[in-house]
């Protein structure tokens, strides 16, 4: 993940369904540098629509959300656009929640009662490459955002290896993946040999059971 142009504003789309939300969040969001609000979505399949129409840097998303929740608008949107960071921003601190969306992509995960101090610092953490969380949720989950320890890896996969293959198993095109890391193709797809060697197969039935087995997704 590469950082972003410090000269170039973090591009954001709200997706709520409830409209009092999103003022209260674009009225904390609004005139701060160097964000900028380009759209508001009222539910997940809309978010997807305008995320694809709009291209931010950031969609901040709720969780809860007519026609397609949060944590299927982020698999999907991480499926179709990596590029695009996901900021989910809940009132549930469950931790079910928060591991769900985080195994589909989500960079963060905030909770509602945050202040806008925090909530600018989540924004510009993720636009920089980052994670962030709130702290009544960050530090049990952290662990549970990382791979699997090497020891428990029979595989004997690289870091890059595996961040490669949770890609493959999303179903991700190399060139999805390569823009994800913020590599190039050819190197993801000198990975993705090296992944088929230690494996034994690059079927991707087989990778993706790989995967399950290592809980990359």
């Amino acid at each position: 993940m590469t950082h972003r142009d410090p000269n170039r504003p973090v591009r954001l789309l709200l997706a709520d369904d409830h409209e009092l939300v999103r003022a209260g969040i674009r009225a904390r969001l609004e005139g701060v540098a160097p964000l900028e609000i380009v759209g508001e979505a009222t539910d997940g399949r809309q978010a997807l629509q305008m995320a694809e129409a709009l291209k931010p840097d950031i969609l901040l998303m709720d969780i809860s959300m007519p026609e397609m929740n949060g944590l299927q608008a982020t698999a999907e949107i991480r499926r179709r656009f990596p590029q695009i960071s996901v900021l989910i921003l809940s009132i549930y601190d469950n931790p079910e929640y928060v591991r769900g969306v985080m195994q589909a992509g989500a960079r963060g995960y905030l909770l509602k009662d945050i202040s806008a101090k925090e909530m600018i610092n989540a924004i510009l953490a993720v636009a920089n490459g980052g994670y962030y969380f709130s702290s009544r949720v960050g530090p049990s989950l952290m662990e549970s955002r990382q791979p699997a320890a090497p020891a428990s890896d029979p595989y004997g996969l690289t870091e890059r290896e595996r961040e490669v293959l949770q890609g493959v198993a999303r179903g991700q095109t190399n060139k999805e993946i390569a823009q994800a890391l913020g590599i190039s193709v050819r190197t993801v797809e000198s990975h993705r040999l090296n992944i088929r060697d230690k494996a034994g197969s690059g079927n991707a039935a087989h990778l993706y059971r790989i995967a399950q087995e290592l809980q990359l997704v």
